[in-house]
């Protein structure tokens, strides 16, 4: 499998993200949308947008179904070299990801180390015993060196330019030889 060409790191995570949702929907493989920002505009000027506020919480930037499994995901990027910092991620979400694990999605974080030019599949669990732990008083980031080790690294694939449902079928490998 091969690495982001050079091309595509130029790309924003989000950009990457949404084309490859487009390019699994175009062949059919799974059906993945960015939620929208819940905002109320209050005032326009043409096409334009001049006053406005956020109406809710969102939950998470990313939901679909593939393969009969719902997913749920949030994608983030940080310049940080050494580690991801859990500030990154509102508490809301952190509830979100966890409710929806319970539900039996399969929940995850795309996370990019911009420094490093990679991006990793961060498995919900992990995002939420991290949390859990800052919360009680721990660290309040995920290191980059676990992350290199307990997480998934993402590339280019399969003709999909990040292609992480390659790695949501190994999970989904796990959790059948595990129930």
């Amino acid at each position: 499998m091969k690495g982001l060409s050079q091309a595509n790191r130029g790309m924003s995570l989000e950009n990457l993200v949404n084309r490859a949702n487009e390019q699994y929907m175009a062949r059919g493989v799974a059906v993945i949308h960015k939620r929208p920002v819940p905002v109320k505009i209050l005032r326009t000027q043409g096409t334009r947008i001049t006053s406005g506020f956020l109406e809710a919480k969102s939950t998470v930037d990313y939901s679909g179904v593939y393969r009969g499994h719902a997913l749920e995901f949030e994608a983030k990027a940080t310049r940080e070299k050494t580690r991801f910092p859990l500030d990154n991620i509102h508490a809301h979400q952190v509830e979100h990801l966890r409710s929806c694990m319970a539900a039996g999605a399969v929940c995850f974080v795309i996370l990019e180390f911009t420094q490093h030019h990679e991006i990793y599949y961060v498995p919900g669990k992990m995002v939420i015993d991290a949390w859990d732990a800052g919360a009680n008083g721990g660290r309040k980031s995920i290191p980059y060196e676990d992350v290199q080790v307990m997480c998934y690294k993402l590339q280019s694939g399969r003709g999909v330019v990040l292609d992480y449902l390659v790695t949501v079928d190994e999970v989904l490998r796990q959790r059948e030889v595990v129930g």
